[in-house]
């Protein structure tokens, strides 16, 4: 199959949370860019949230090893890491592997909270943005949107997103463990995404007062605000108003932290000691975790929200089983057109010789009837052009069915291409010769089908 496709990635399976900020993308789109650009490479994709990192890309060549190797090689070297330390927290899949795999991810059977919403989200935005950079083509964009389709038949299929939780929400439960009731808390989000508003939602269904929404953009603070009853406030404000909250939750995109211990231990004086939960649900992290060194702070970053993670992971078990039997389904329907795919430039190769003898010998016959008006030459052009192509019906059907078996393609693509010299090798001068040593002419073919048709009268 021309195009292979690969896959690299890291999550919070693989990677505990020190790797995973270390190698986060921070800049997809020049990232994506990059990669085509440094790979042997026909289309690539990433995704990059707080939990995974996800590399989908098309090679141009068959040396899948080759250009797995190179990804990583540039990936490490983005990020300032080491390649060793990369490998040793990826995994890296071919072809219906990767496809599966990306499924998977899709269906939100791969996320840290089994059926949350946000995952599909966040990959339809990546590949949105991979359309508009032009890195998507051909083989991801049919990938991605099969991905889309194949999540929404798990959701409609089956109750793995029923009572569905997020991050955020999981967040929350933790909130709720620390303080019990949170009826009259005060909080505060850092960042103003879809995490935000998310775990704003929540908080205000557990009986929290009020929320402060801090966010570099204070429009978007102030939209969100007016939604959930919020103050909007600037990033910049955060030290004046923490020492007003009980909970923050951080979701910022920022590469550097934006809540120092220095400055908790100066706001836990303005609060007299009274306890302080923070959530940081950002990676790379938003609160430095020396925070969690100071006395009456409570710091959770993701990694410590498996536990409450876990705990909703039991229910969900059985309609997982339906779903990945859903996913592995669809695995192998795309793995079909996949094979297809493949066997396109041979059909058209077939087509166009058939085509090709079919008006020369058309044009050797009108030079020996001669002349003939237009619209016979026209009638006689469709009729040969038709008797090729039906001739090559039967061949072309046969080959569409071999090819959709496992590991047939390349055999059958192969043996048709060399059966009819679509590559147009150099045939030995003997090559036709019969078994009497002479040449084997177009007449002697025609004896064959003469006497062969004797033989069954």
């Amino acid at each position: 199959m021309n195009g292979k496709i690969i896959l690299v990635g890291l999550n919070h399976n693989t990677a505990d949370i020190g790797v995973r900020e270390r190698f986060a993308l921070t800049d997809v789109d020049n990232f994506e860019a990059g990669l085509m650009a440094h790979c042997p490479l026909a289309e690539c994709m990433a995704l990059s949230t707080c939990n995974r990192v996800e590399i989908v890309a098309v090679v141009k060549r068959a040396n899948e090893r080759q250009a797995i190797e190179s990804v990583i090689e540039y990936w490490a070297g983005v990020c300032g890491g080491p390649a060793e330390l990369l490998v040793e927290n990826t995994y890296q899949y071919t072809d219906l592997e990767a496809v599966g795999h990306l499924f998977t991810v899709a269906s939100s059977l791969d996320s840290m909270v089994m059926g949350e919403p946000q995952i599909l989200g966040q990959l339809k935005d990546a590949y949105r943005k991979a359309v508009e950079k032009g890195t998507a083509r051909t083989i991801i964009n049919r990938l991605l949107h099969k991905s889309f389709s194949v999540a929404k038949r798990v959701r409609t299929e089956t109750a793995i997103a029923s009572s569905a939780v997020s991050i955020s929400y999981a967040a929350v439960e933790l909130a709720k463990k620390i303080f019990g009731a949170l009826n009259g808390t005060r909080a505060m989000l850092v960042g103003a995404g879809e995490m935000a508003e998310l775990a704003a939602t929540h908080l205000l269904q557990n009986g929290v007062r009020d929320i402060v929404i801090a966010n570099r953009t204070l429009s978007r603070a102030k939209e969100l605000a007016l939604t959930m009853g919020g103050t909007p406030i600037q990033i910049e404000q955060l030290p004046d108003h923490l020492h007003e909250v009980d909970i923050v939750i951080s979701s910022t995109g920022s590469p550097v932290a934006v809540i120092r211990a220095r400055d908790v231990k100066e706001i836990l004086k303005k609060r007299k000691n009274k306890p302080m939960f923070f959530i940081d649900i950002a990676v790379p992290r938003d609160i430095d975790p020396d925070v969690n060194n100071l006395d009456n702070v409570y710091l959770y970053d993701i990694d410590d929200l498996k536990e409450v993670v876990e705990e909703n992971m039991a229910q969900r078990q059985g309609e997982a089983v339906k779903a990945r039997a859903v996913v592995e389904a669809e695995t192998q329907v795309f793995g079909n057109w996949l094979r297809s795919l493949a066997l396109q430039p041979t059909i058209v190769d077939l087509v166009d010789r058939s085509e090709d003898i079919a008006l020369r010998e058309l044009a050797k016959t009108l030079k020996r009837i001669g002349p003939v008006d237009e619209a016979t030459r026209r009638s006689l052009e469709t009729l040969v052009l038709s008797v090729g192509r039906k001739a090559l019906h039967e061949p072309i059907c046969f080959l569409k069915r071999r090819t959709q078996e496992e590991g047939a393609a390349d055999q059958f693509i192969d043996l048709a291409r060399r059966m009819f010299n679509l590559d147009d090798e150099a045939v030995p001068p003997d090559a036709h010769m019969n078994r009497k040593g002479s040449a084997c002419a177009p007449e002697d073919i025609d004896r064959f089908i003469d006497a062969s048709k004797s033989k069954e009268q």
